[in-house]
Parts: structure tokens; sequence; C-alpha cells
């Protein structure tokens, strides 16, 4: 496994991949930088693409991310991360419509925990989901952090 921070405007991210694809891109409060796993080499070289995107999704310009990504999970968390990437830039959804994406109607808590377990955040967009009425809920990075996506995504749509 490879490693690197990016520094971004909402602090530094880490990311993790295994060579060809991403597995992960954590929040500031999700790790303590420089603690990682004894066996992940540091190297910014399997991030290039990544960090370019990143770059473009801050500044604006990037809508969609084109990066292959394999992240960790059960099918259903899986089938939720997949439901969170058909989300355009710019929406939402309620984890109901989620829940409903993935043909569990009736999982939505389910549906909030594998949002809240997503390993590869802003690049798979868990901050995109809502509660049912409008209001923000949990979020890895804090509702903070989710509003403040959720706006530059607004200011850029």
């Amino acid at each position: 496994m490879f490693y690197t921070y990016y520094n971004a405007p909402i602090g530094i991210l880490r990311l993790a991949s295994d060579g060809h694809a991403l597995t992960e891109l954590r929040f500031p409060n999700a790790f303590i930088v420089g603690e990682t796993p004894p066996h992940w080499q540091a190297s910014e070289s399997p991030f290039v693409d990544a960090m370019k995107q990143l770059d473009a999704f801050f500044d604006g310009k990037l809508r969609q991310f084109e990066l292959p990504l394999k992240p960790s999970g059960t099918e259903f968390q899986k089938d939720v991360l997949d439901a969170l990437q058909a989300i355009p830039y710019g929406e939402t959804r309620s984890y109901a419509d989620i829940a409903n994406h993935v043909r569990r109607p009736l999982a939505v808590r389910a549906v909030g925990a594998a949002n809240g377990r997503n390993p590869i955040a802003i690049i798979i967009p868990c901050h995109r989901v809502i509660g049912k009425n409008g209001s923000l809920t949990g979020f890895g990075g804090g509702l903070e952090l989710k509003q403040w996506l959720l706006d530059l995504e607004a200011e850029y749509r």
C-alpha cells in the first residue's frame, strides 16, 4: 500500500492506493498525520492524477472524478457507494433515496452506516446525502465541512 498527504483547502487529507486504484481518502479528523500502518510506503507517484483532480474540484473546475477506485466494504456497502457516485454534482439525495436506489427501501439506517464508512470521501460524494427533511446529518468530516462542500458545489453548479 502507498500513501501520501494532500494539502486541501479543508485541511490535510490522507490518500492511500494499492498502486493501481485509490483505496482511501480520509479527512483530517480521521487520522493523525504520521500515523500510518507500518507496511505502507510513502510515495506521491500513485496519486498524481488524484491530486490534480482534487485541485480542479476545489477550484470549481471538476464535477466528476475519473479515477480508478477500490473501496473496501461489504457488497451492500459497495452498492451504496456506487449509488453515491450516481448523485450529480451540486445535487443532494436523502438516505431514503439511496435505500430505494439500492432496492432496499427499509434499509435507511444501514445506508446511513454504509455512507458513514465511505473510505474514499469527496471522490465518492457522501457529503451529498442529507436527511429526508433537508437537514444536514452526520458526516465524517463534521457538519461544517459537509456544508462547505455543498456550498462549493452550489457555487460552481
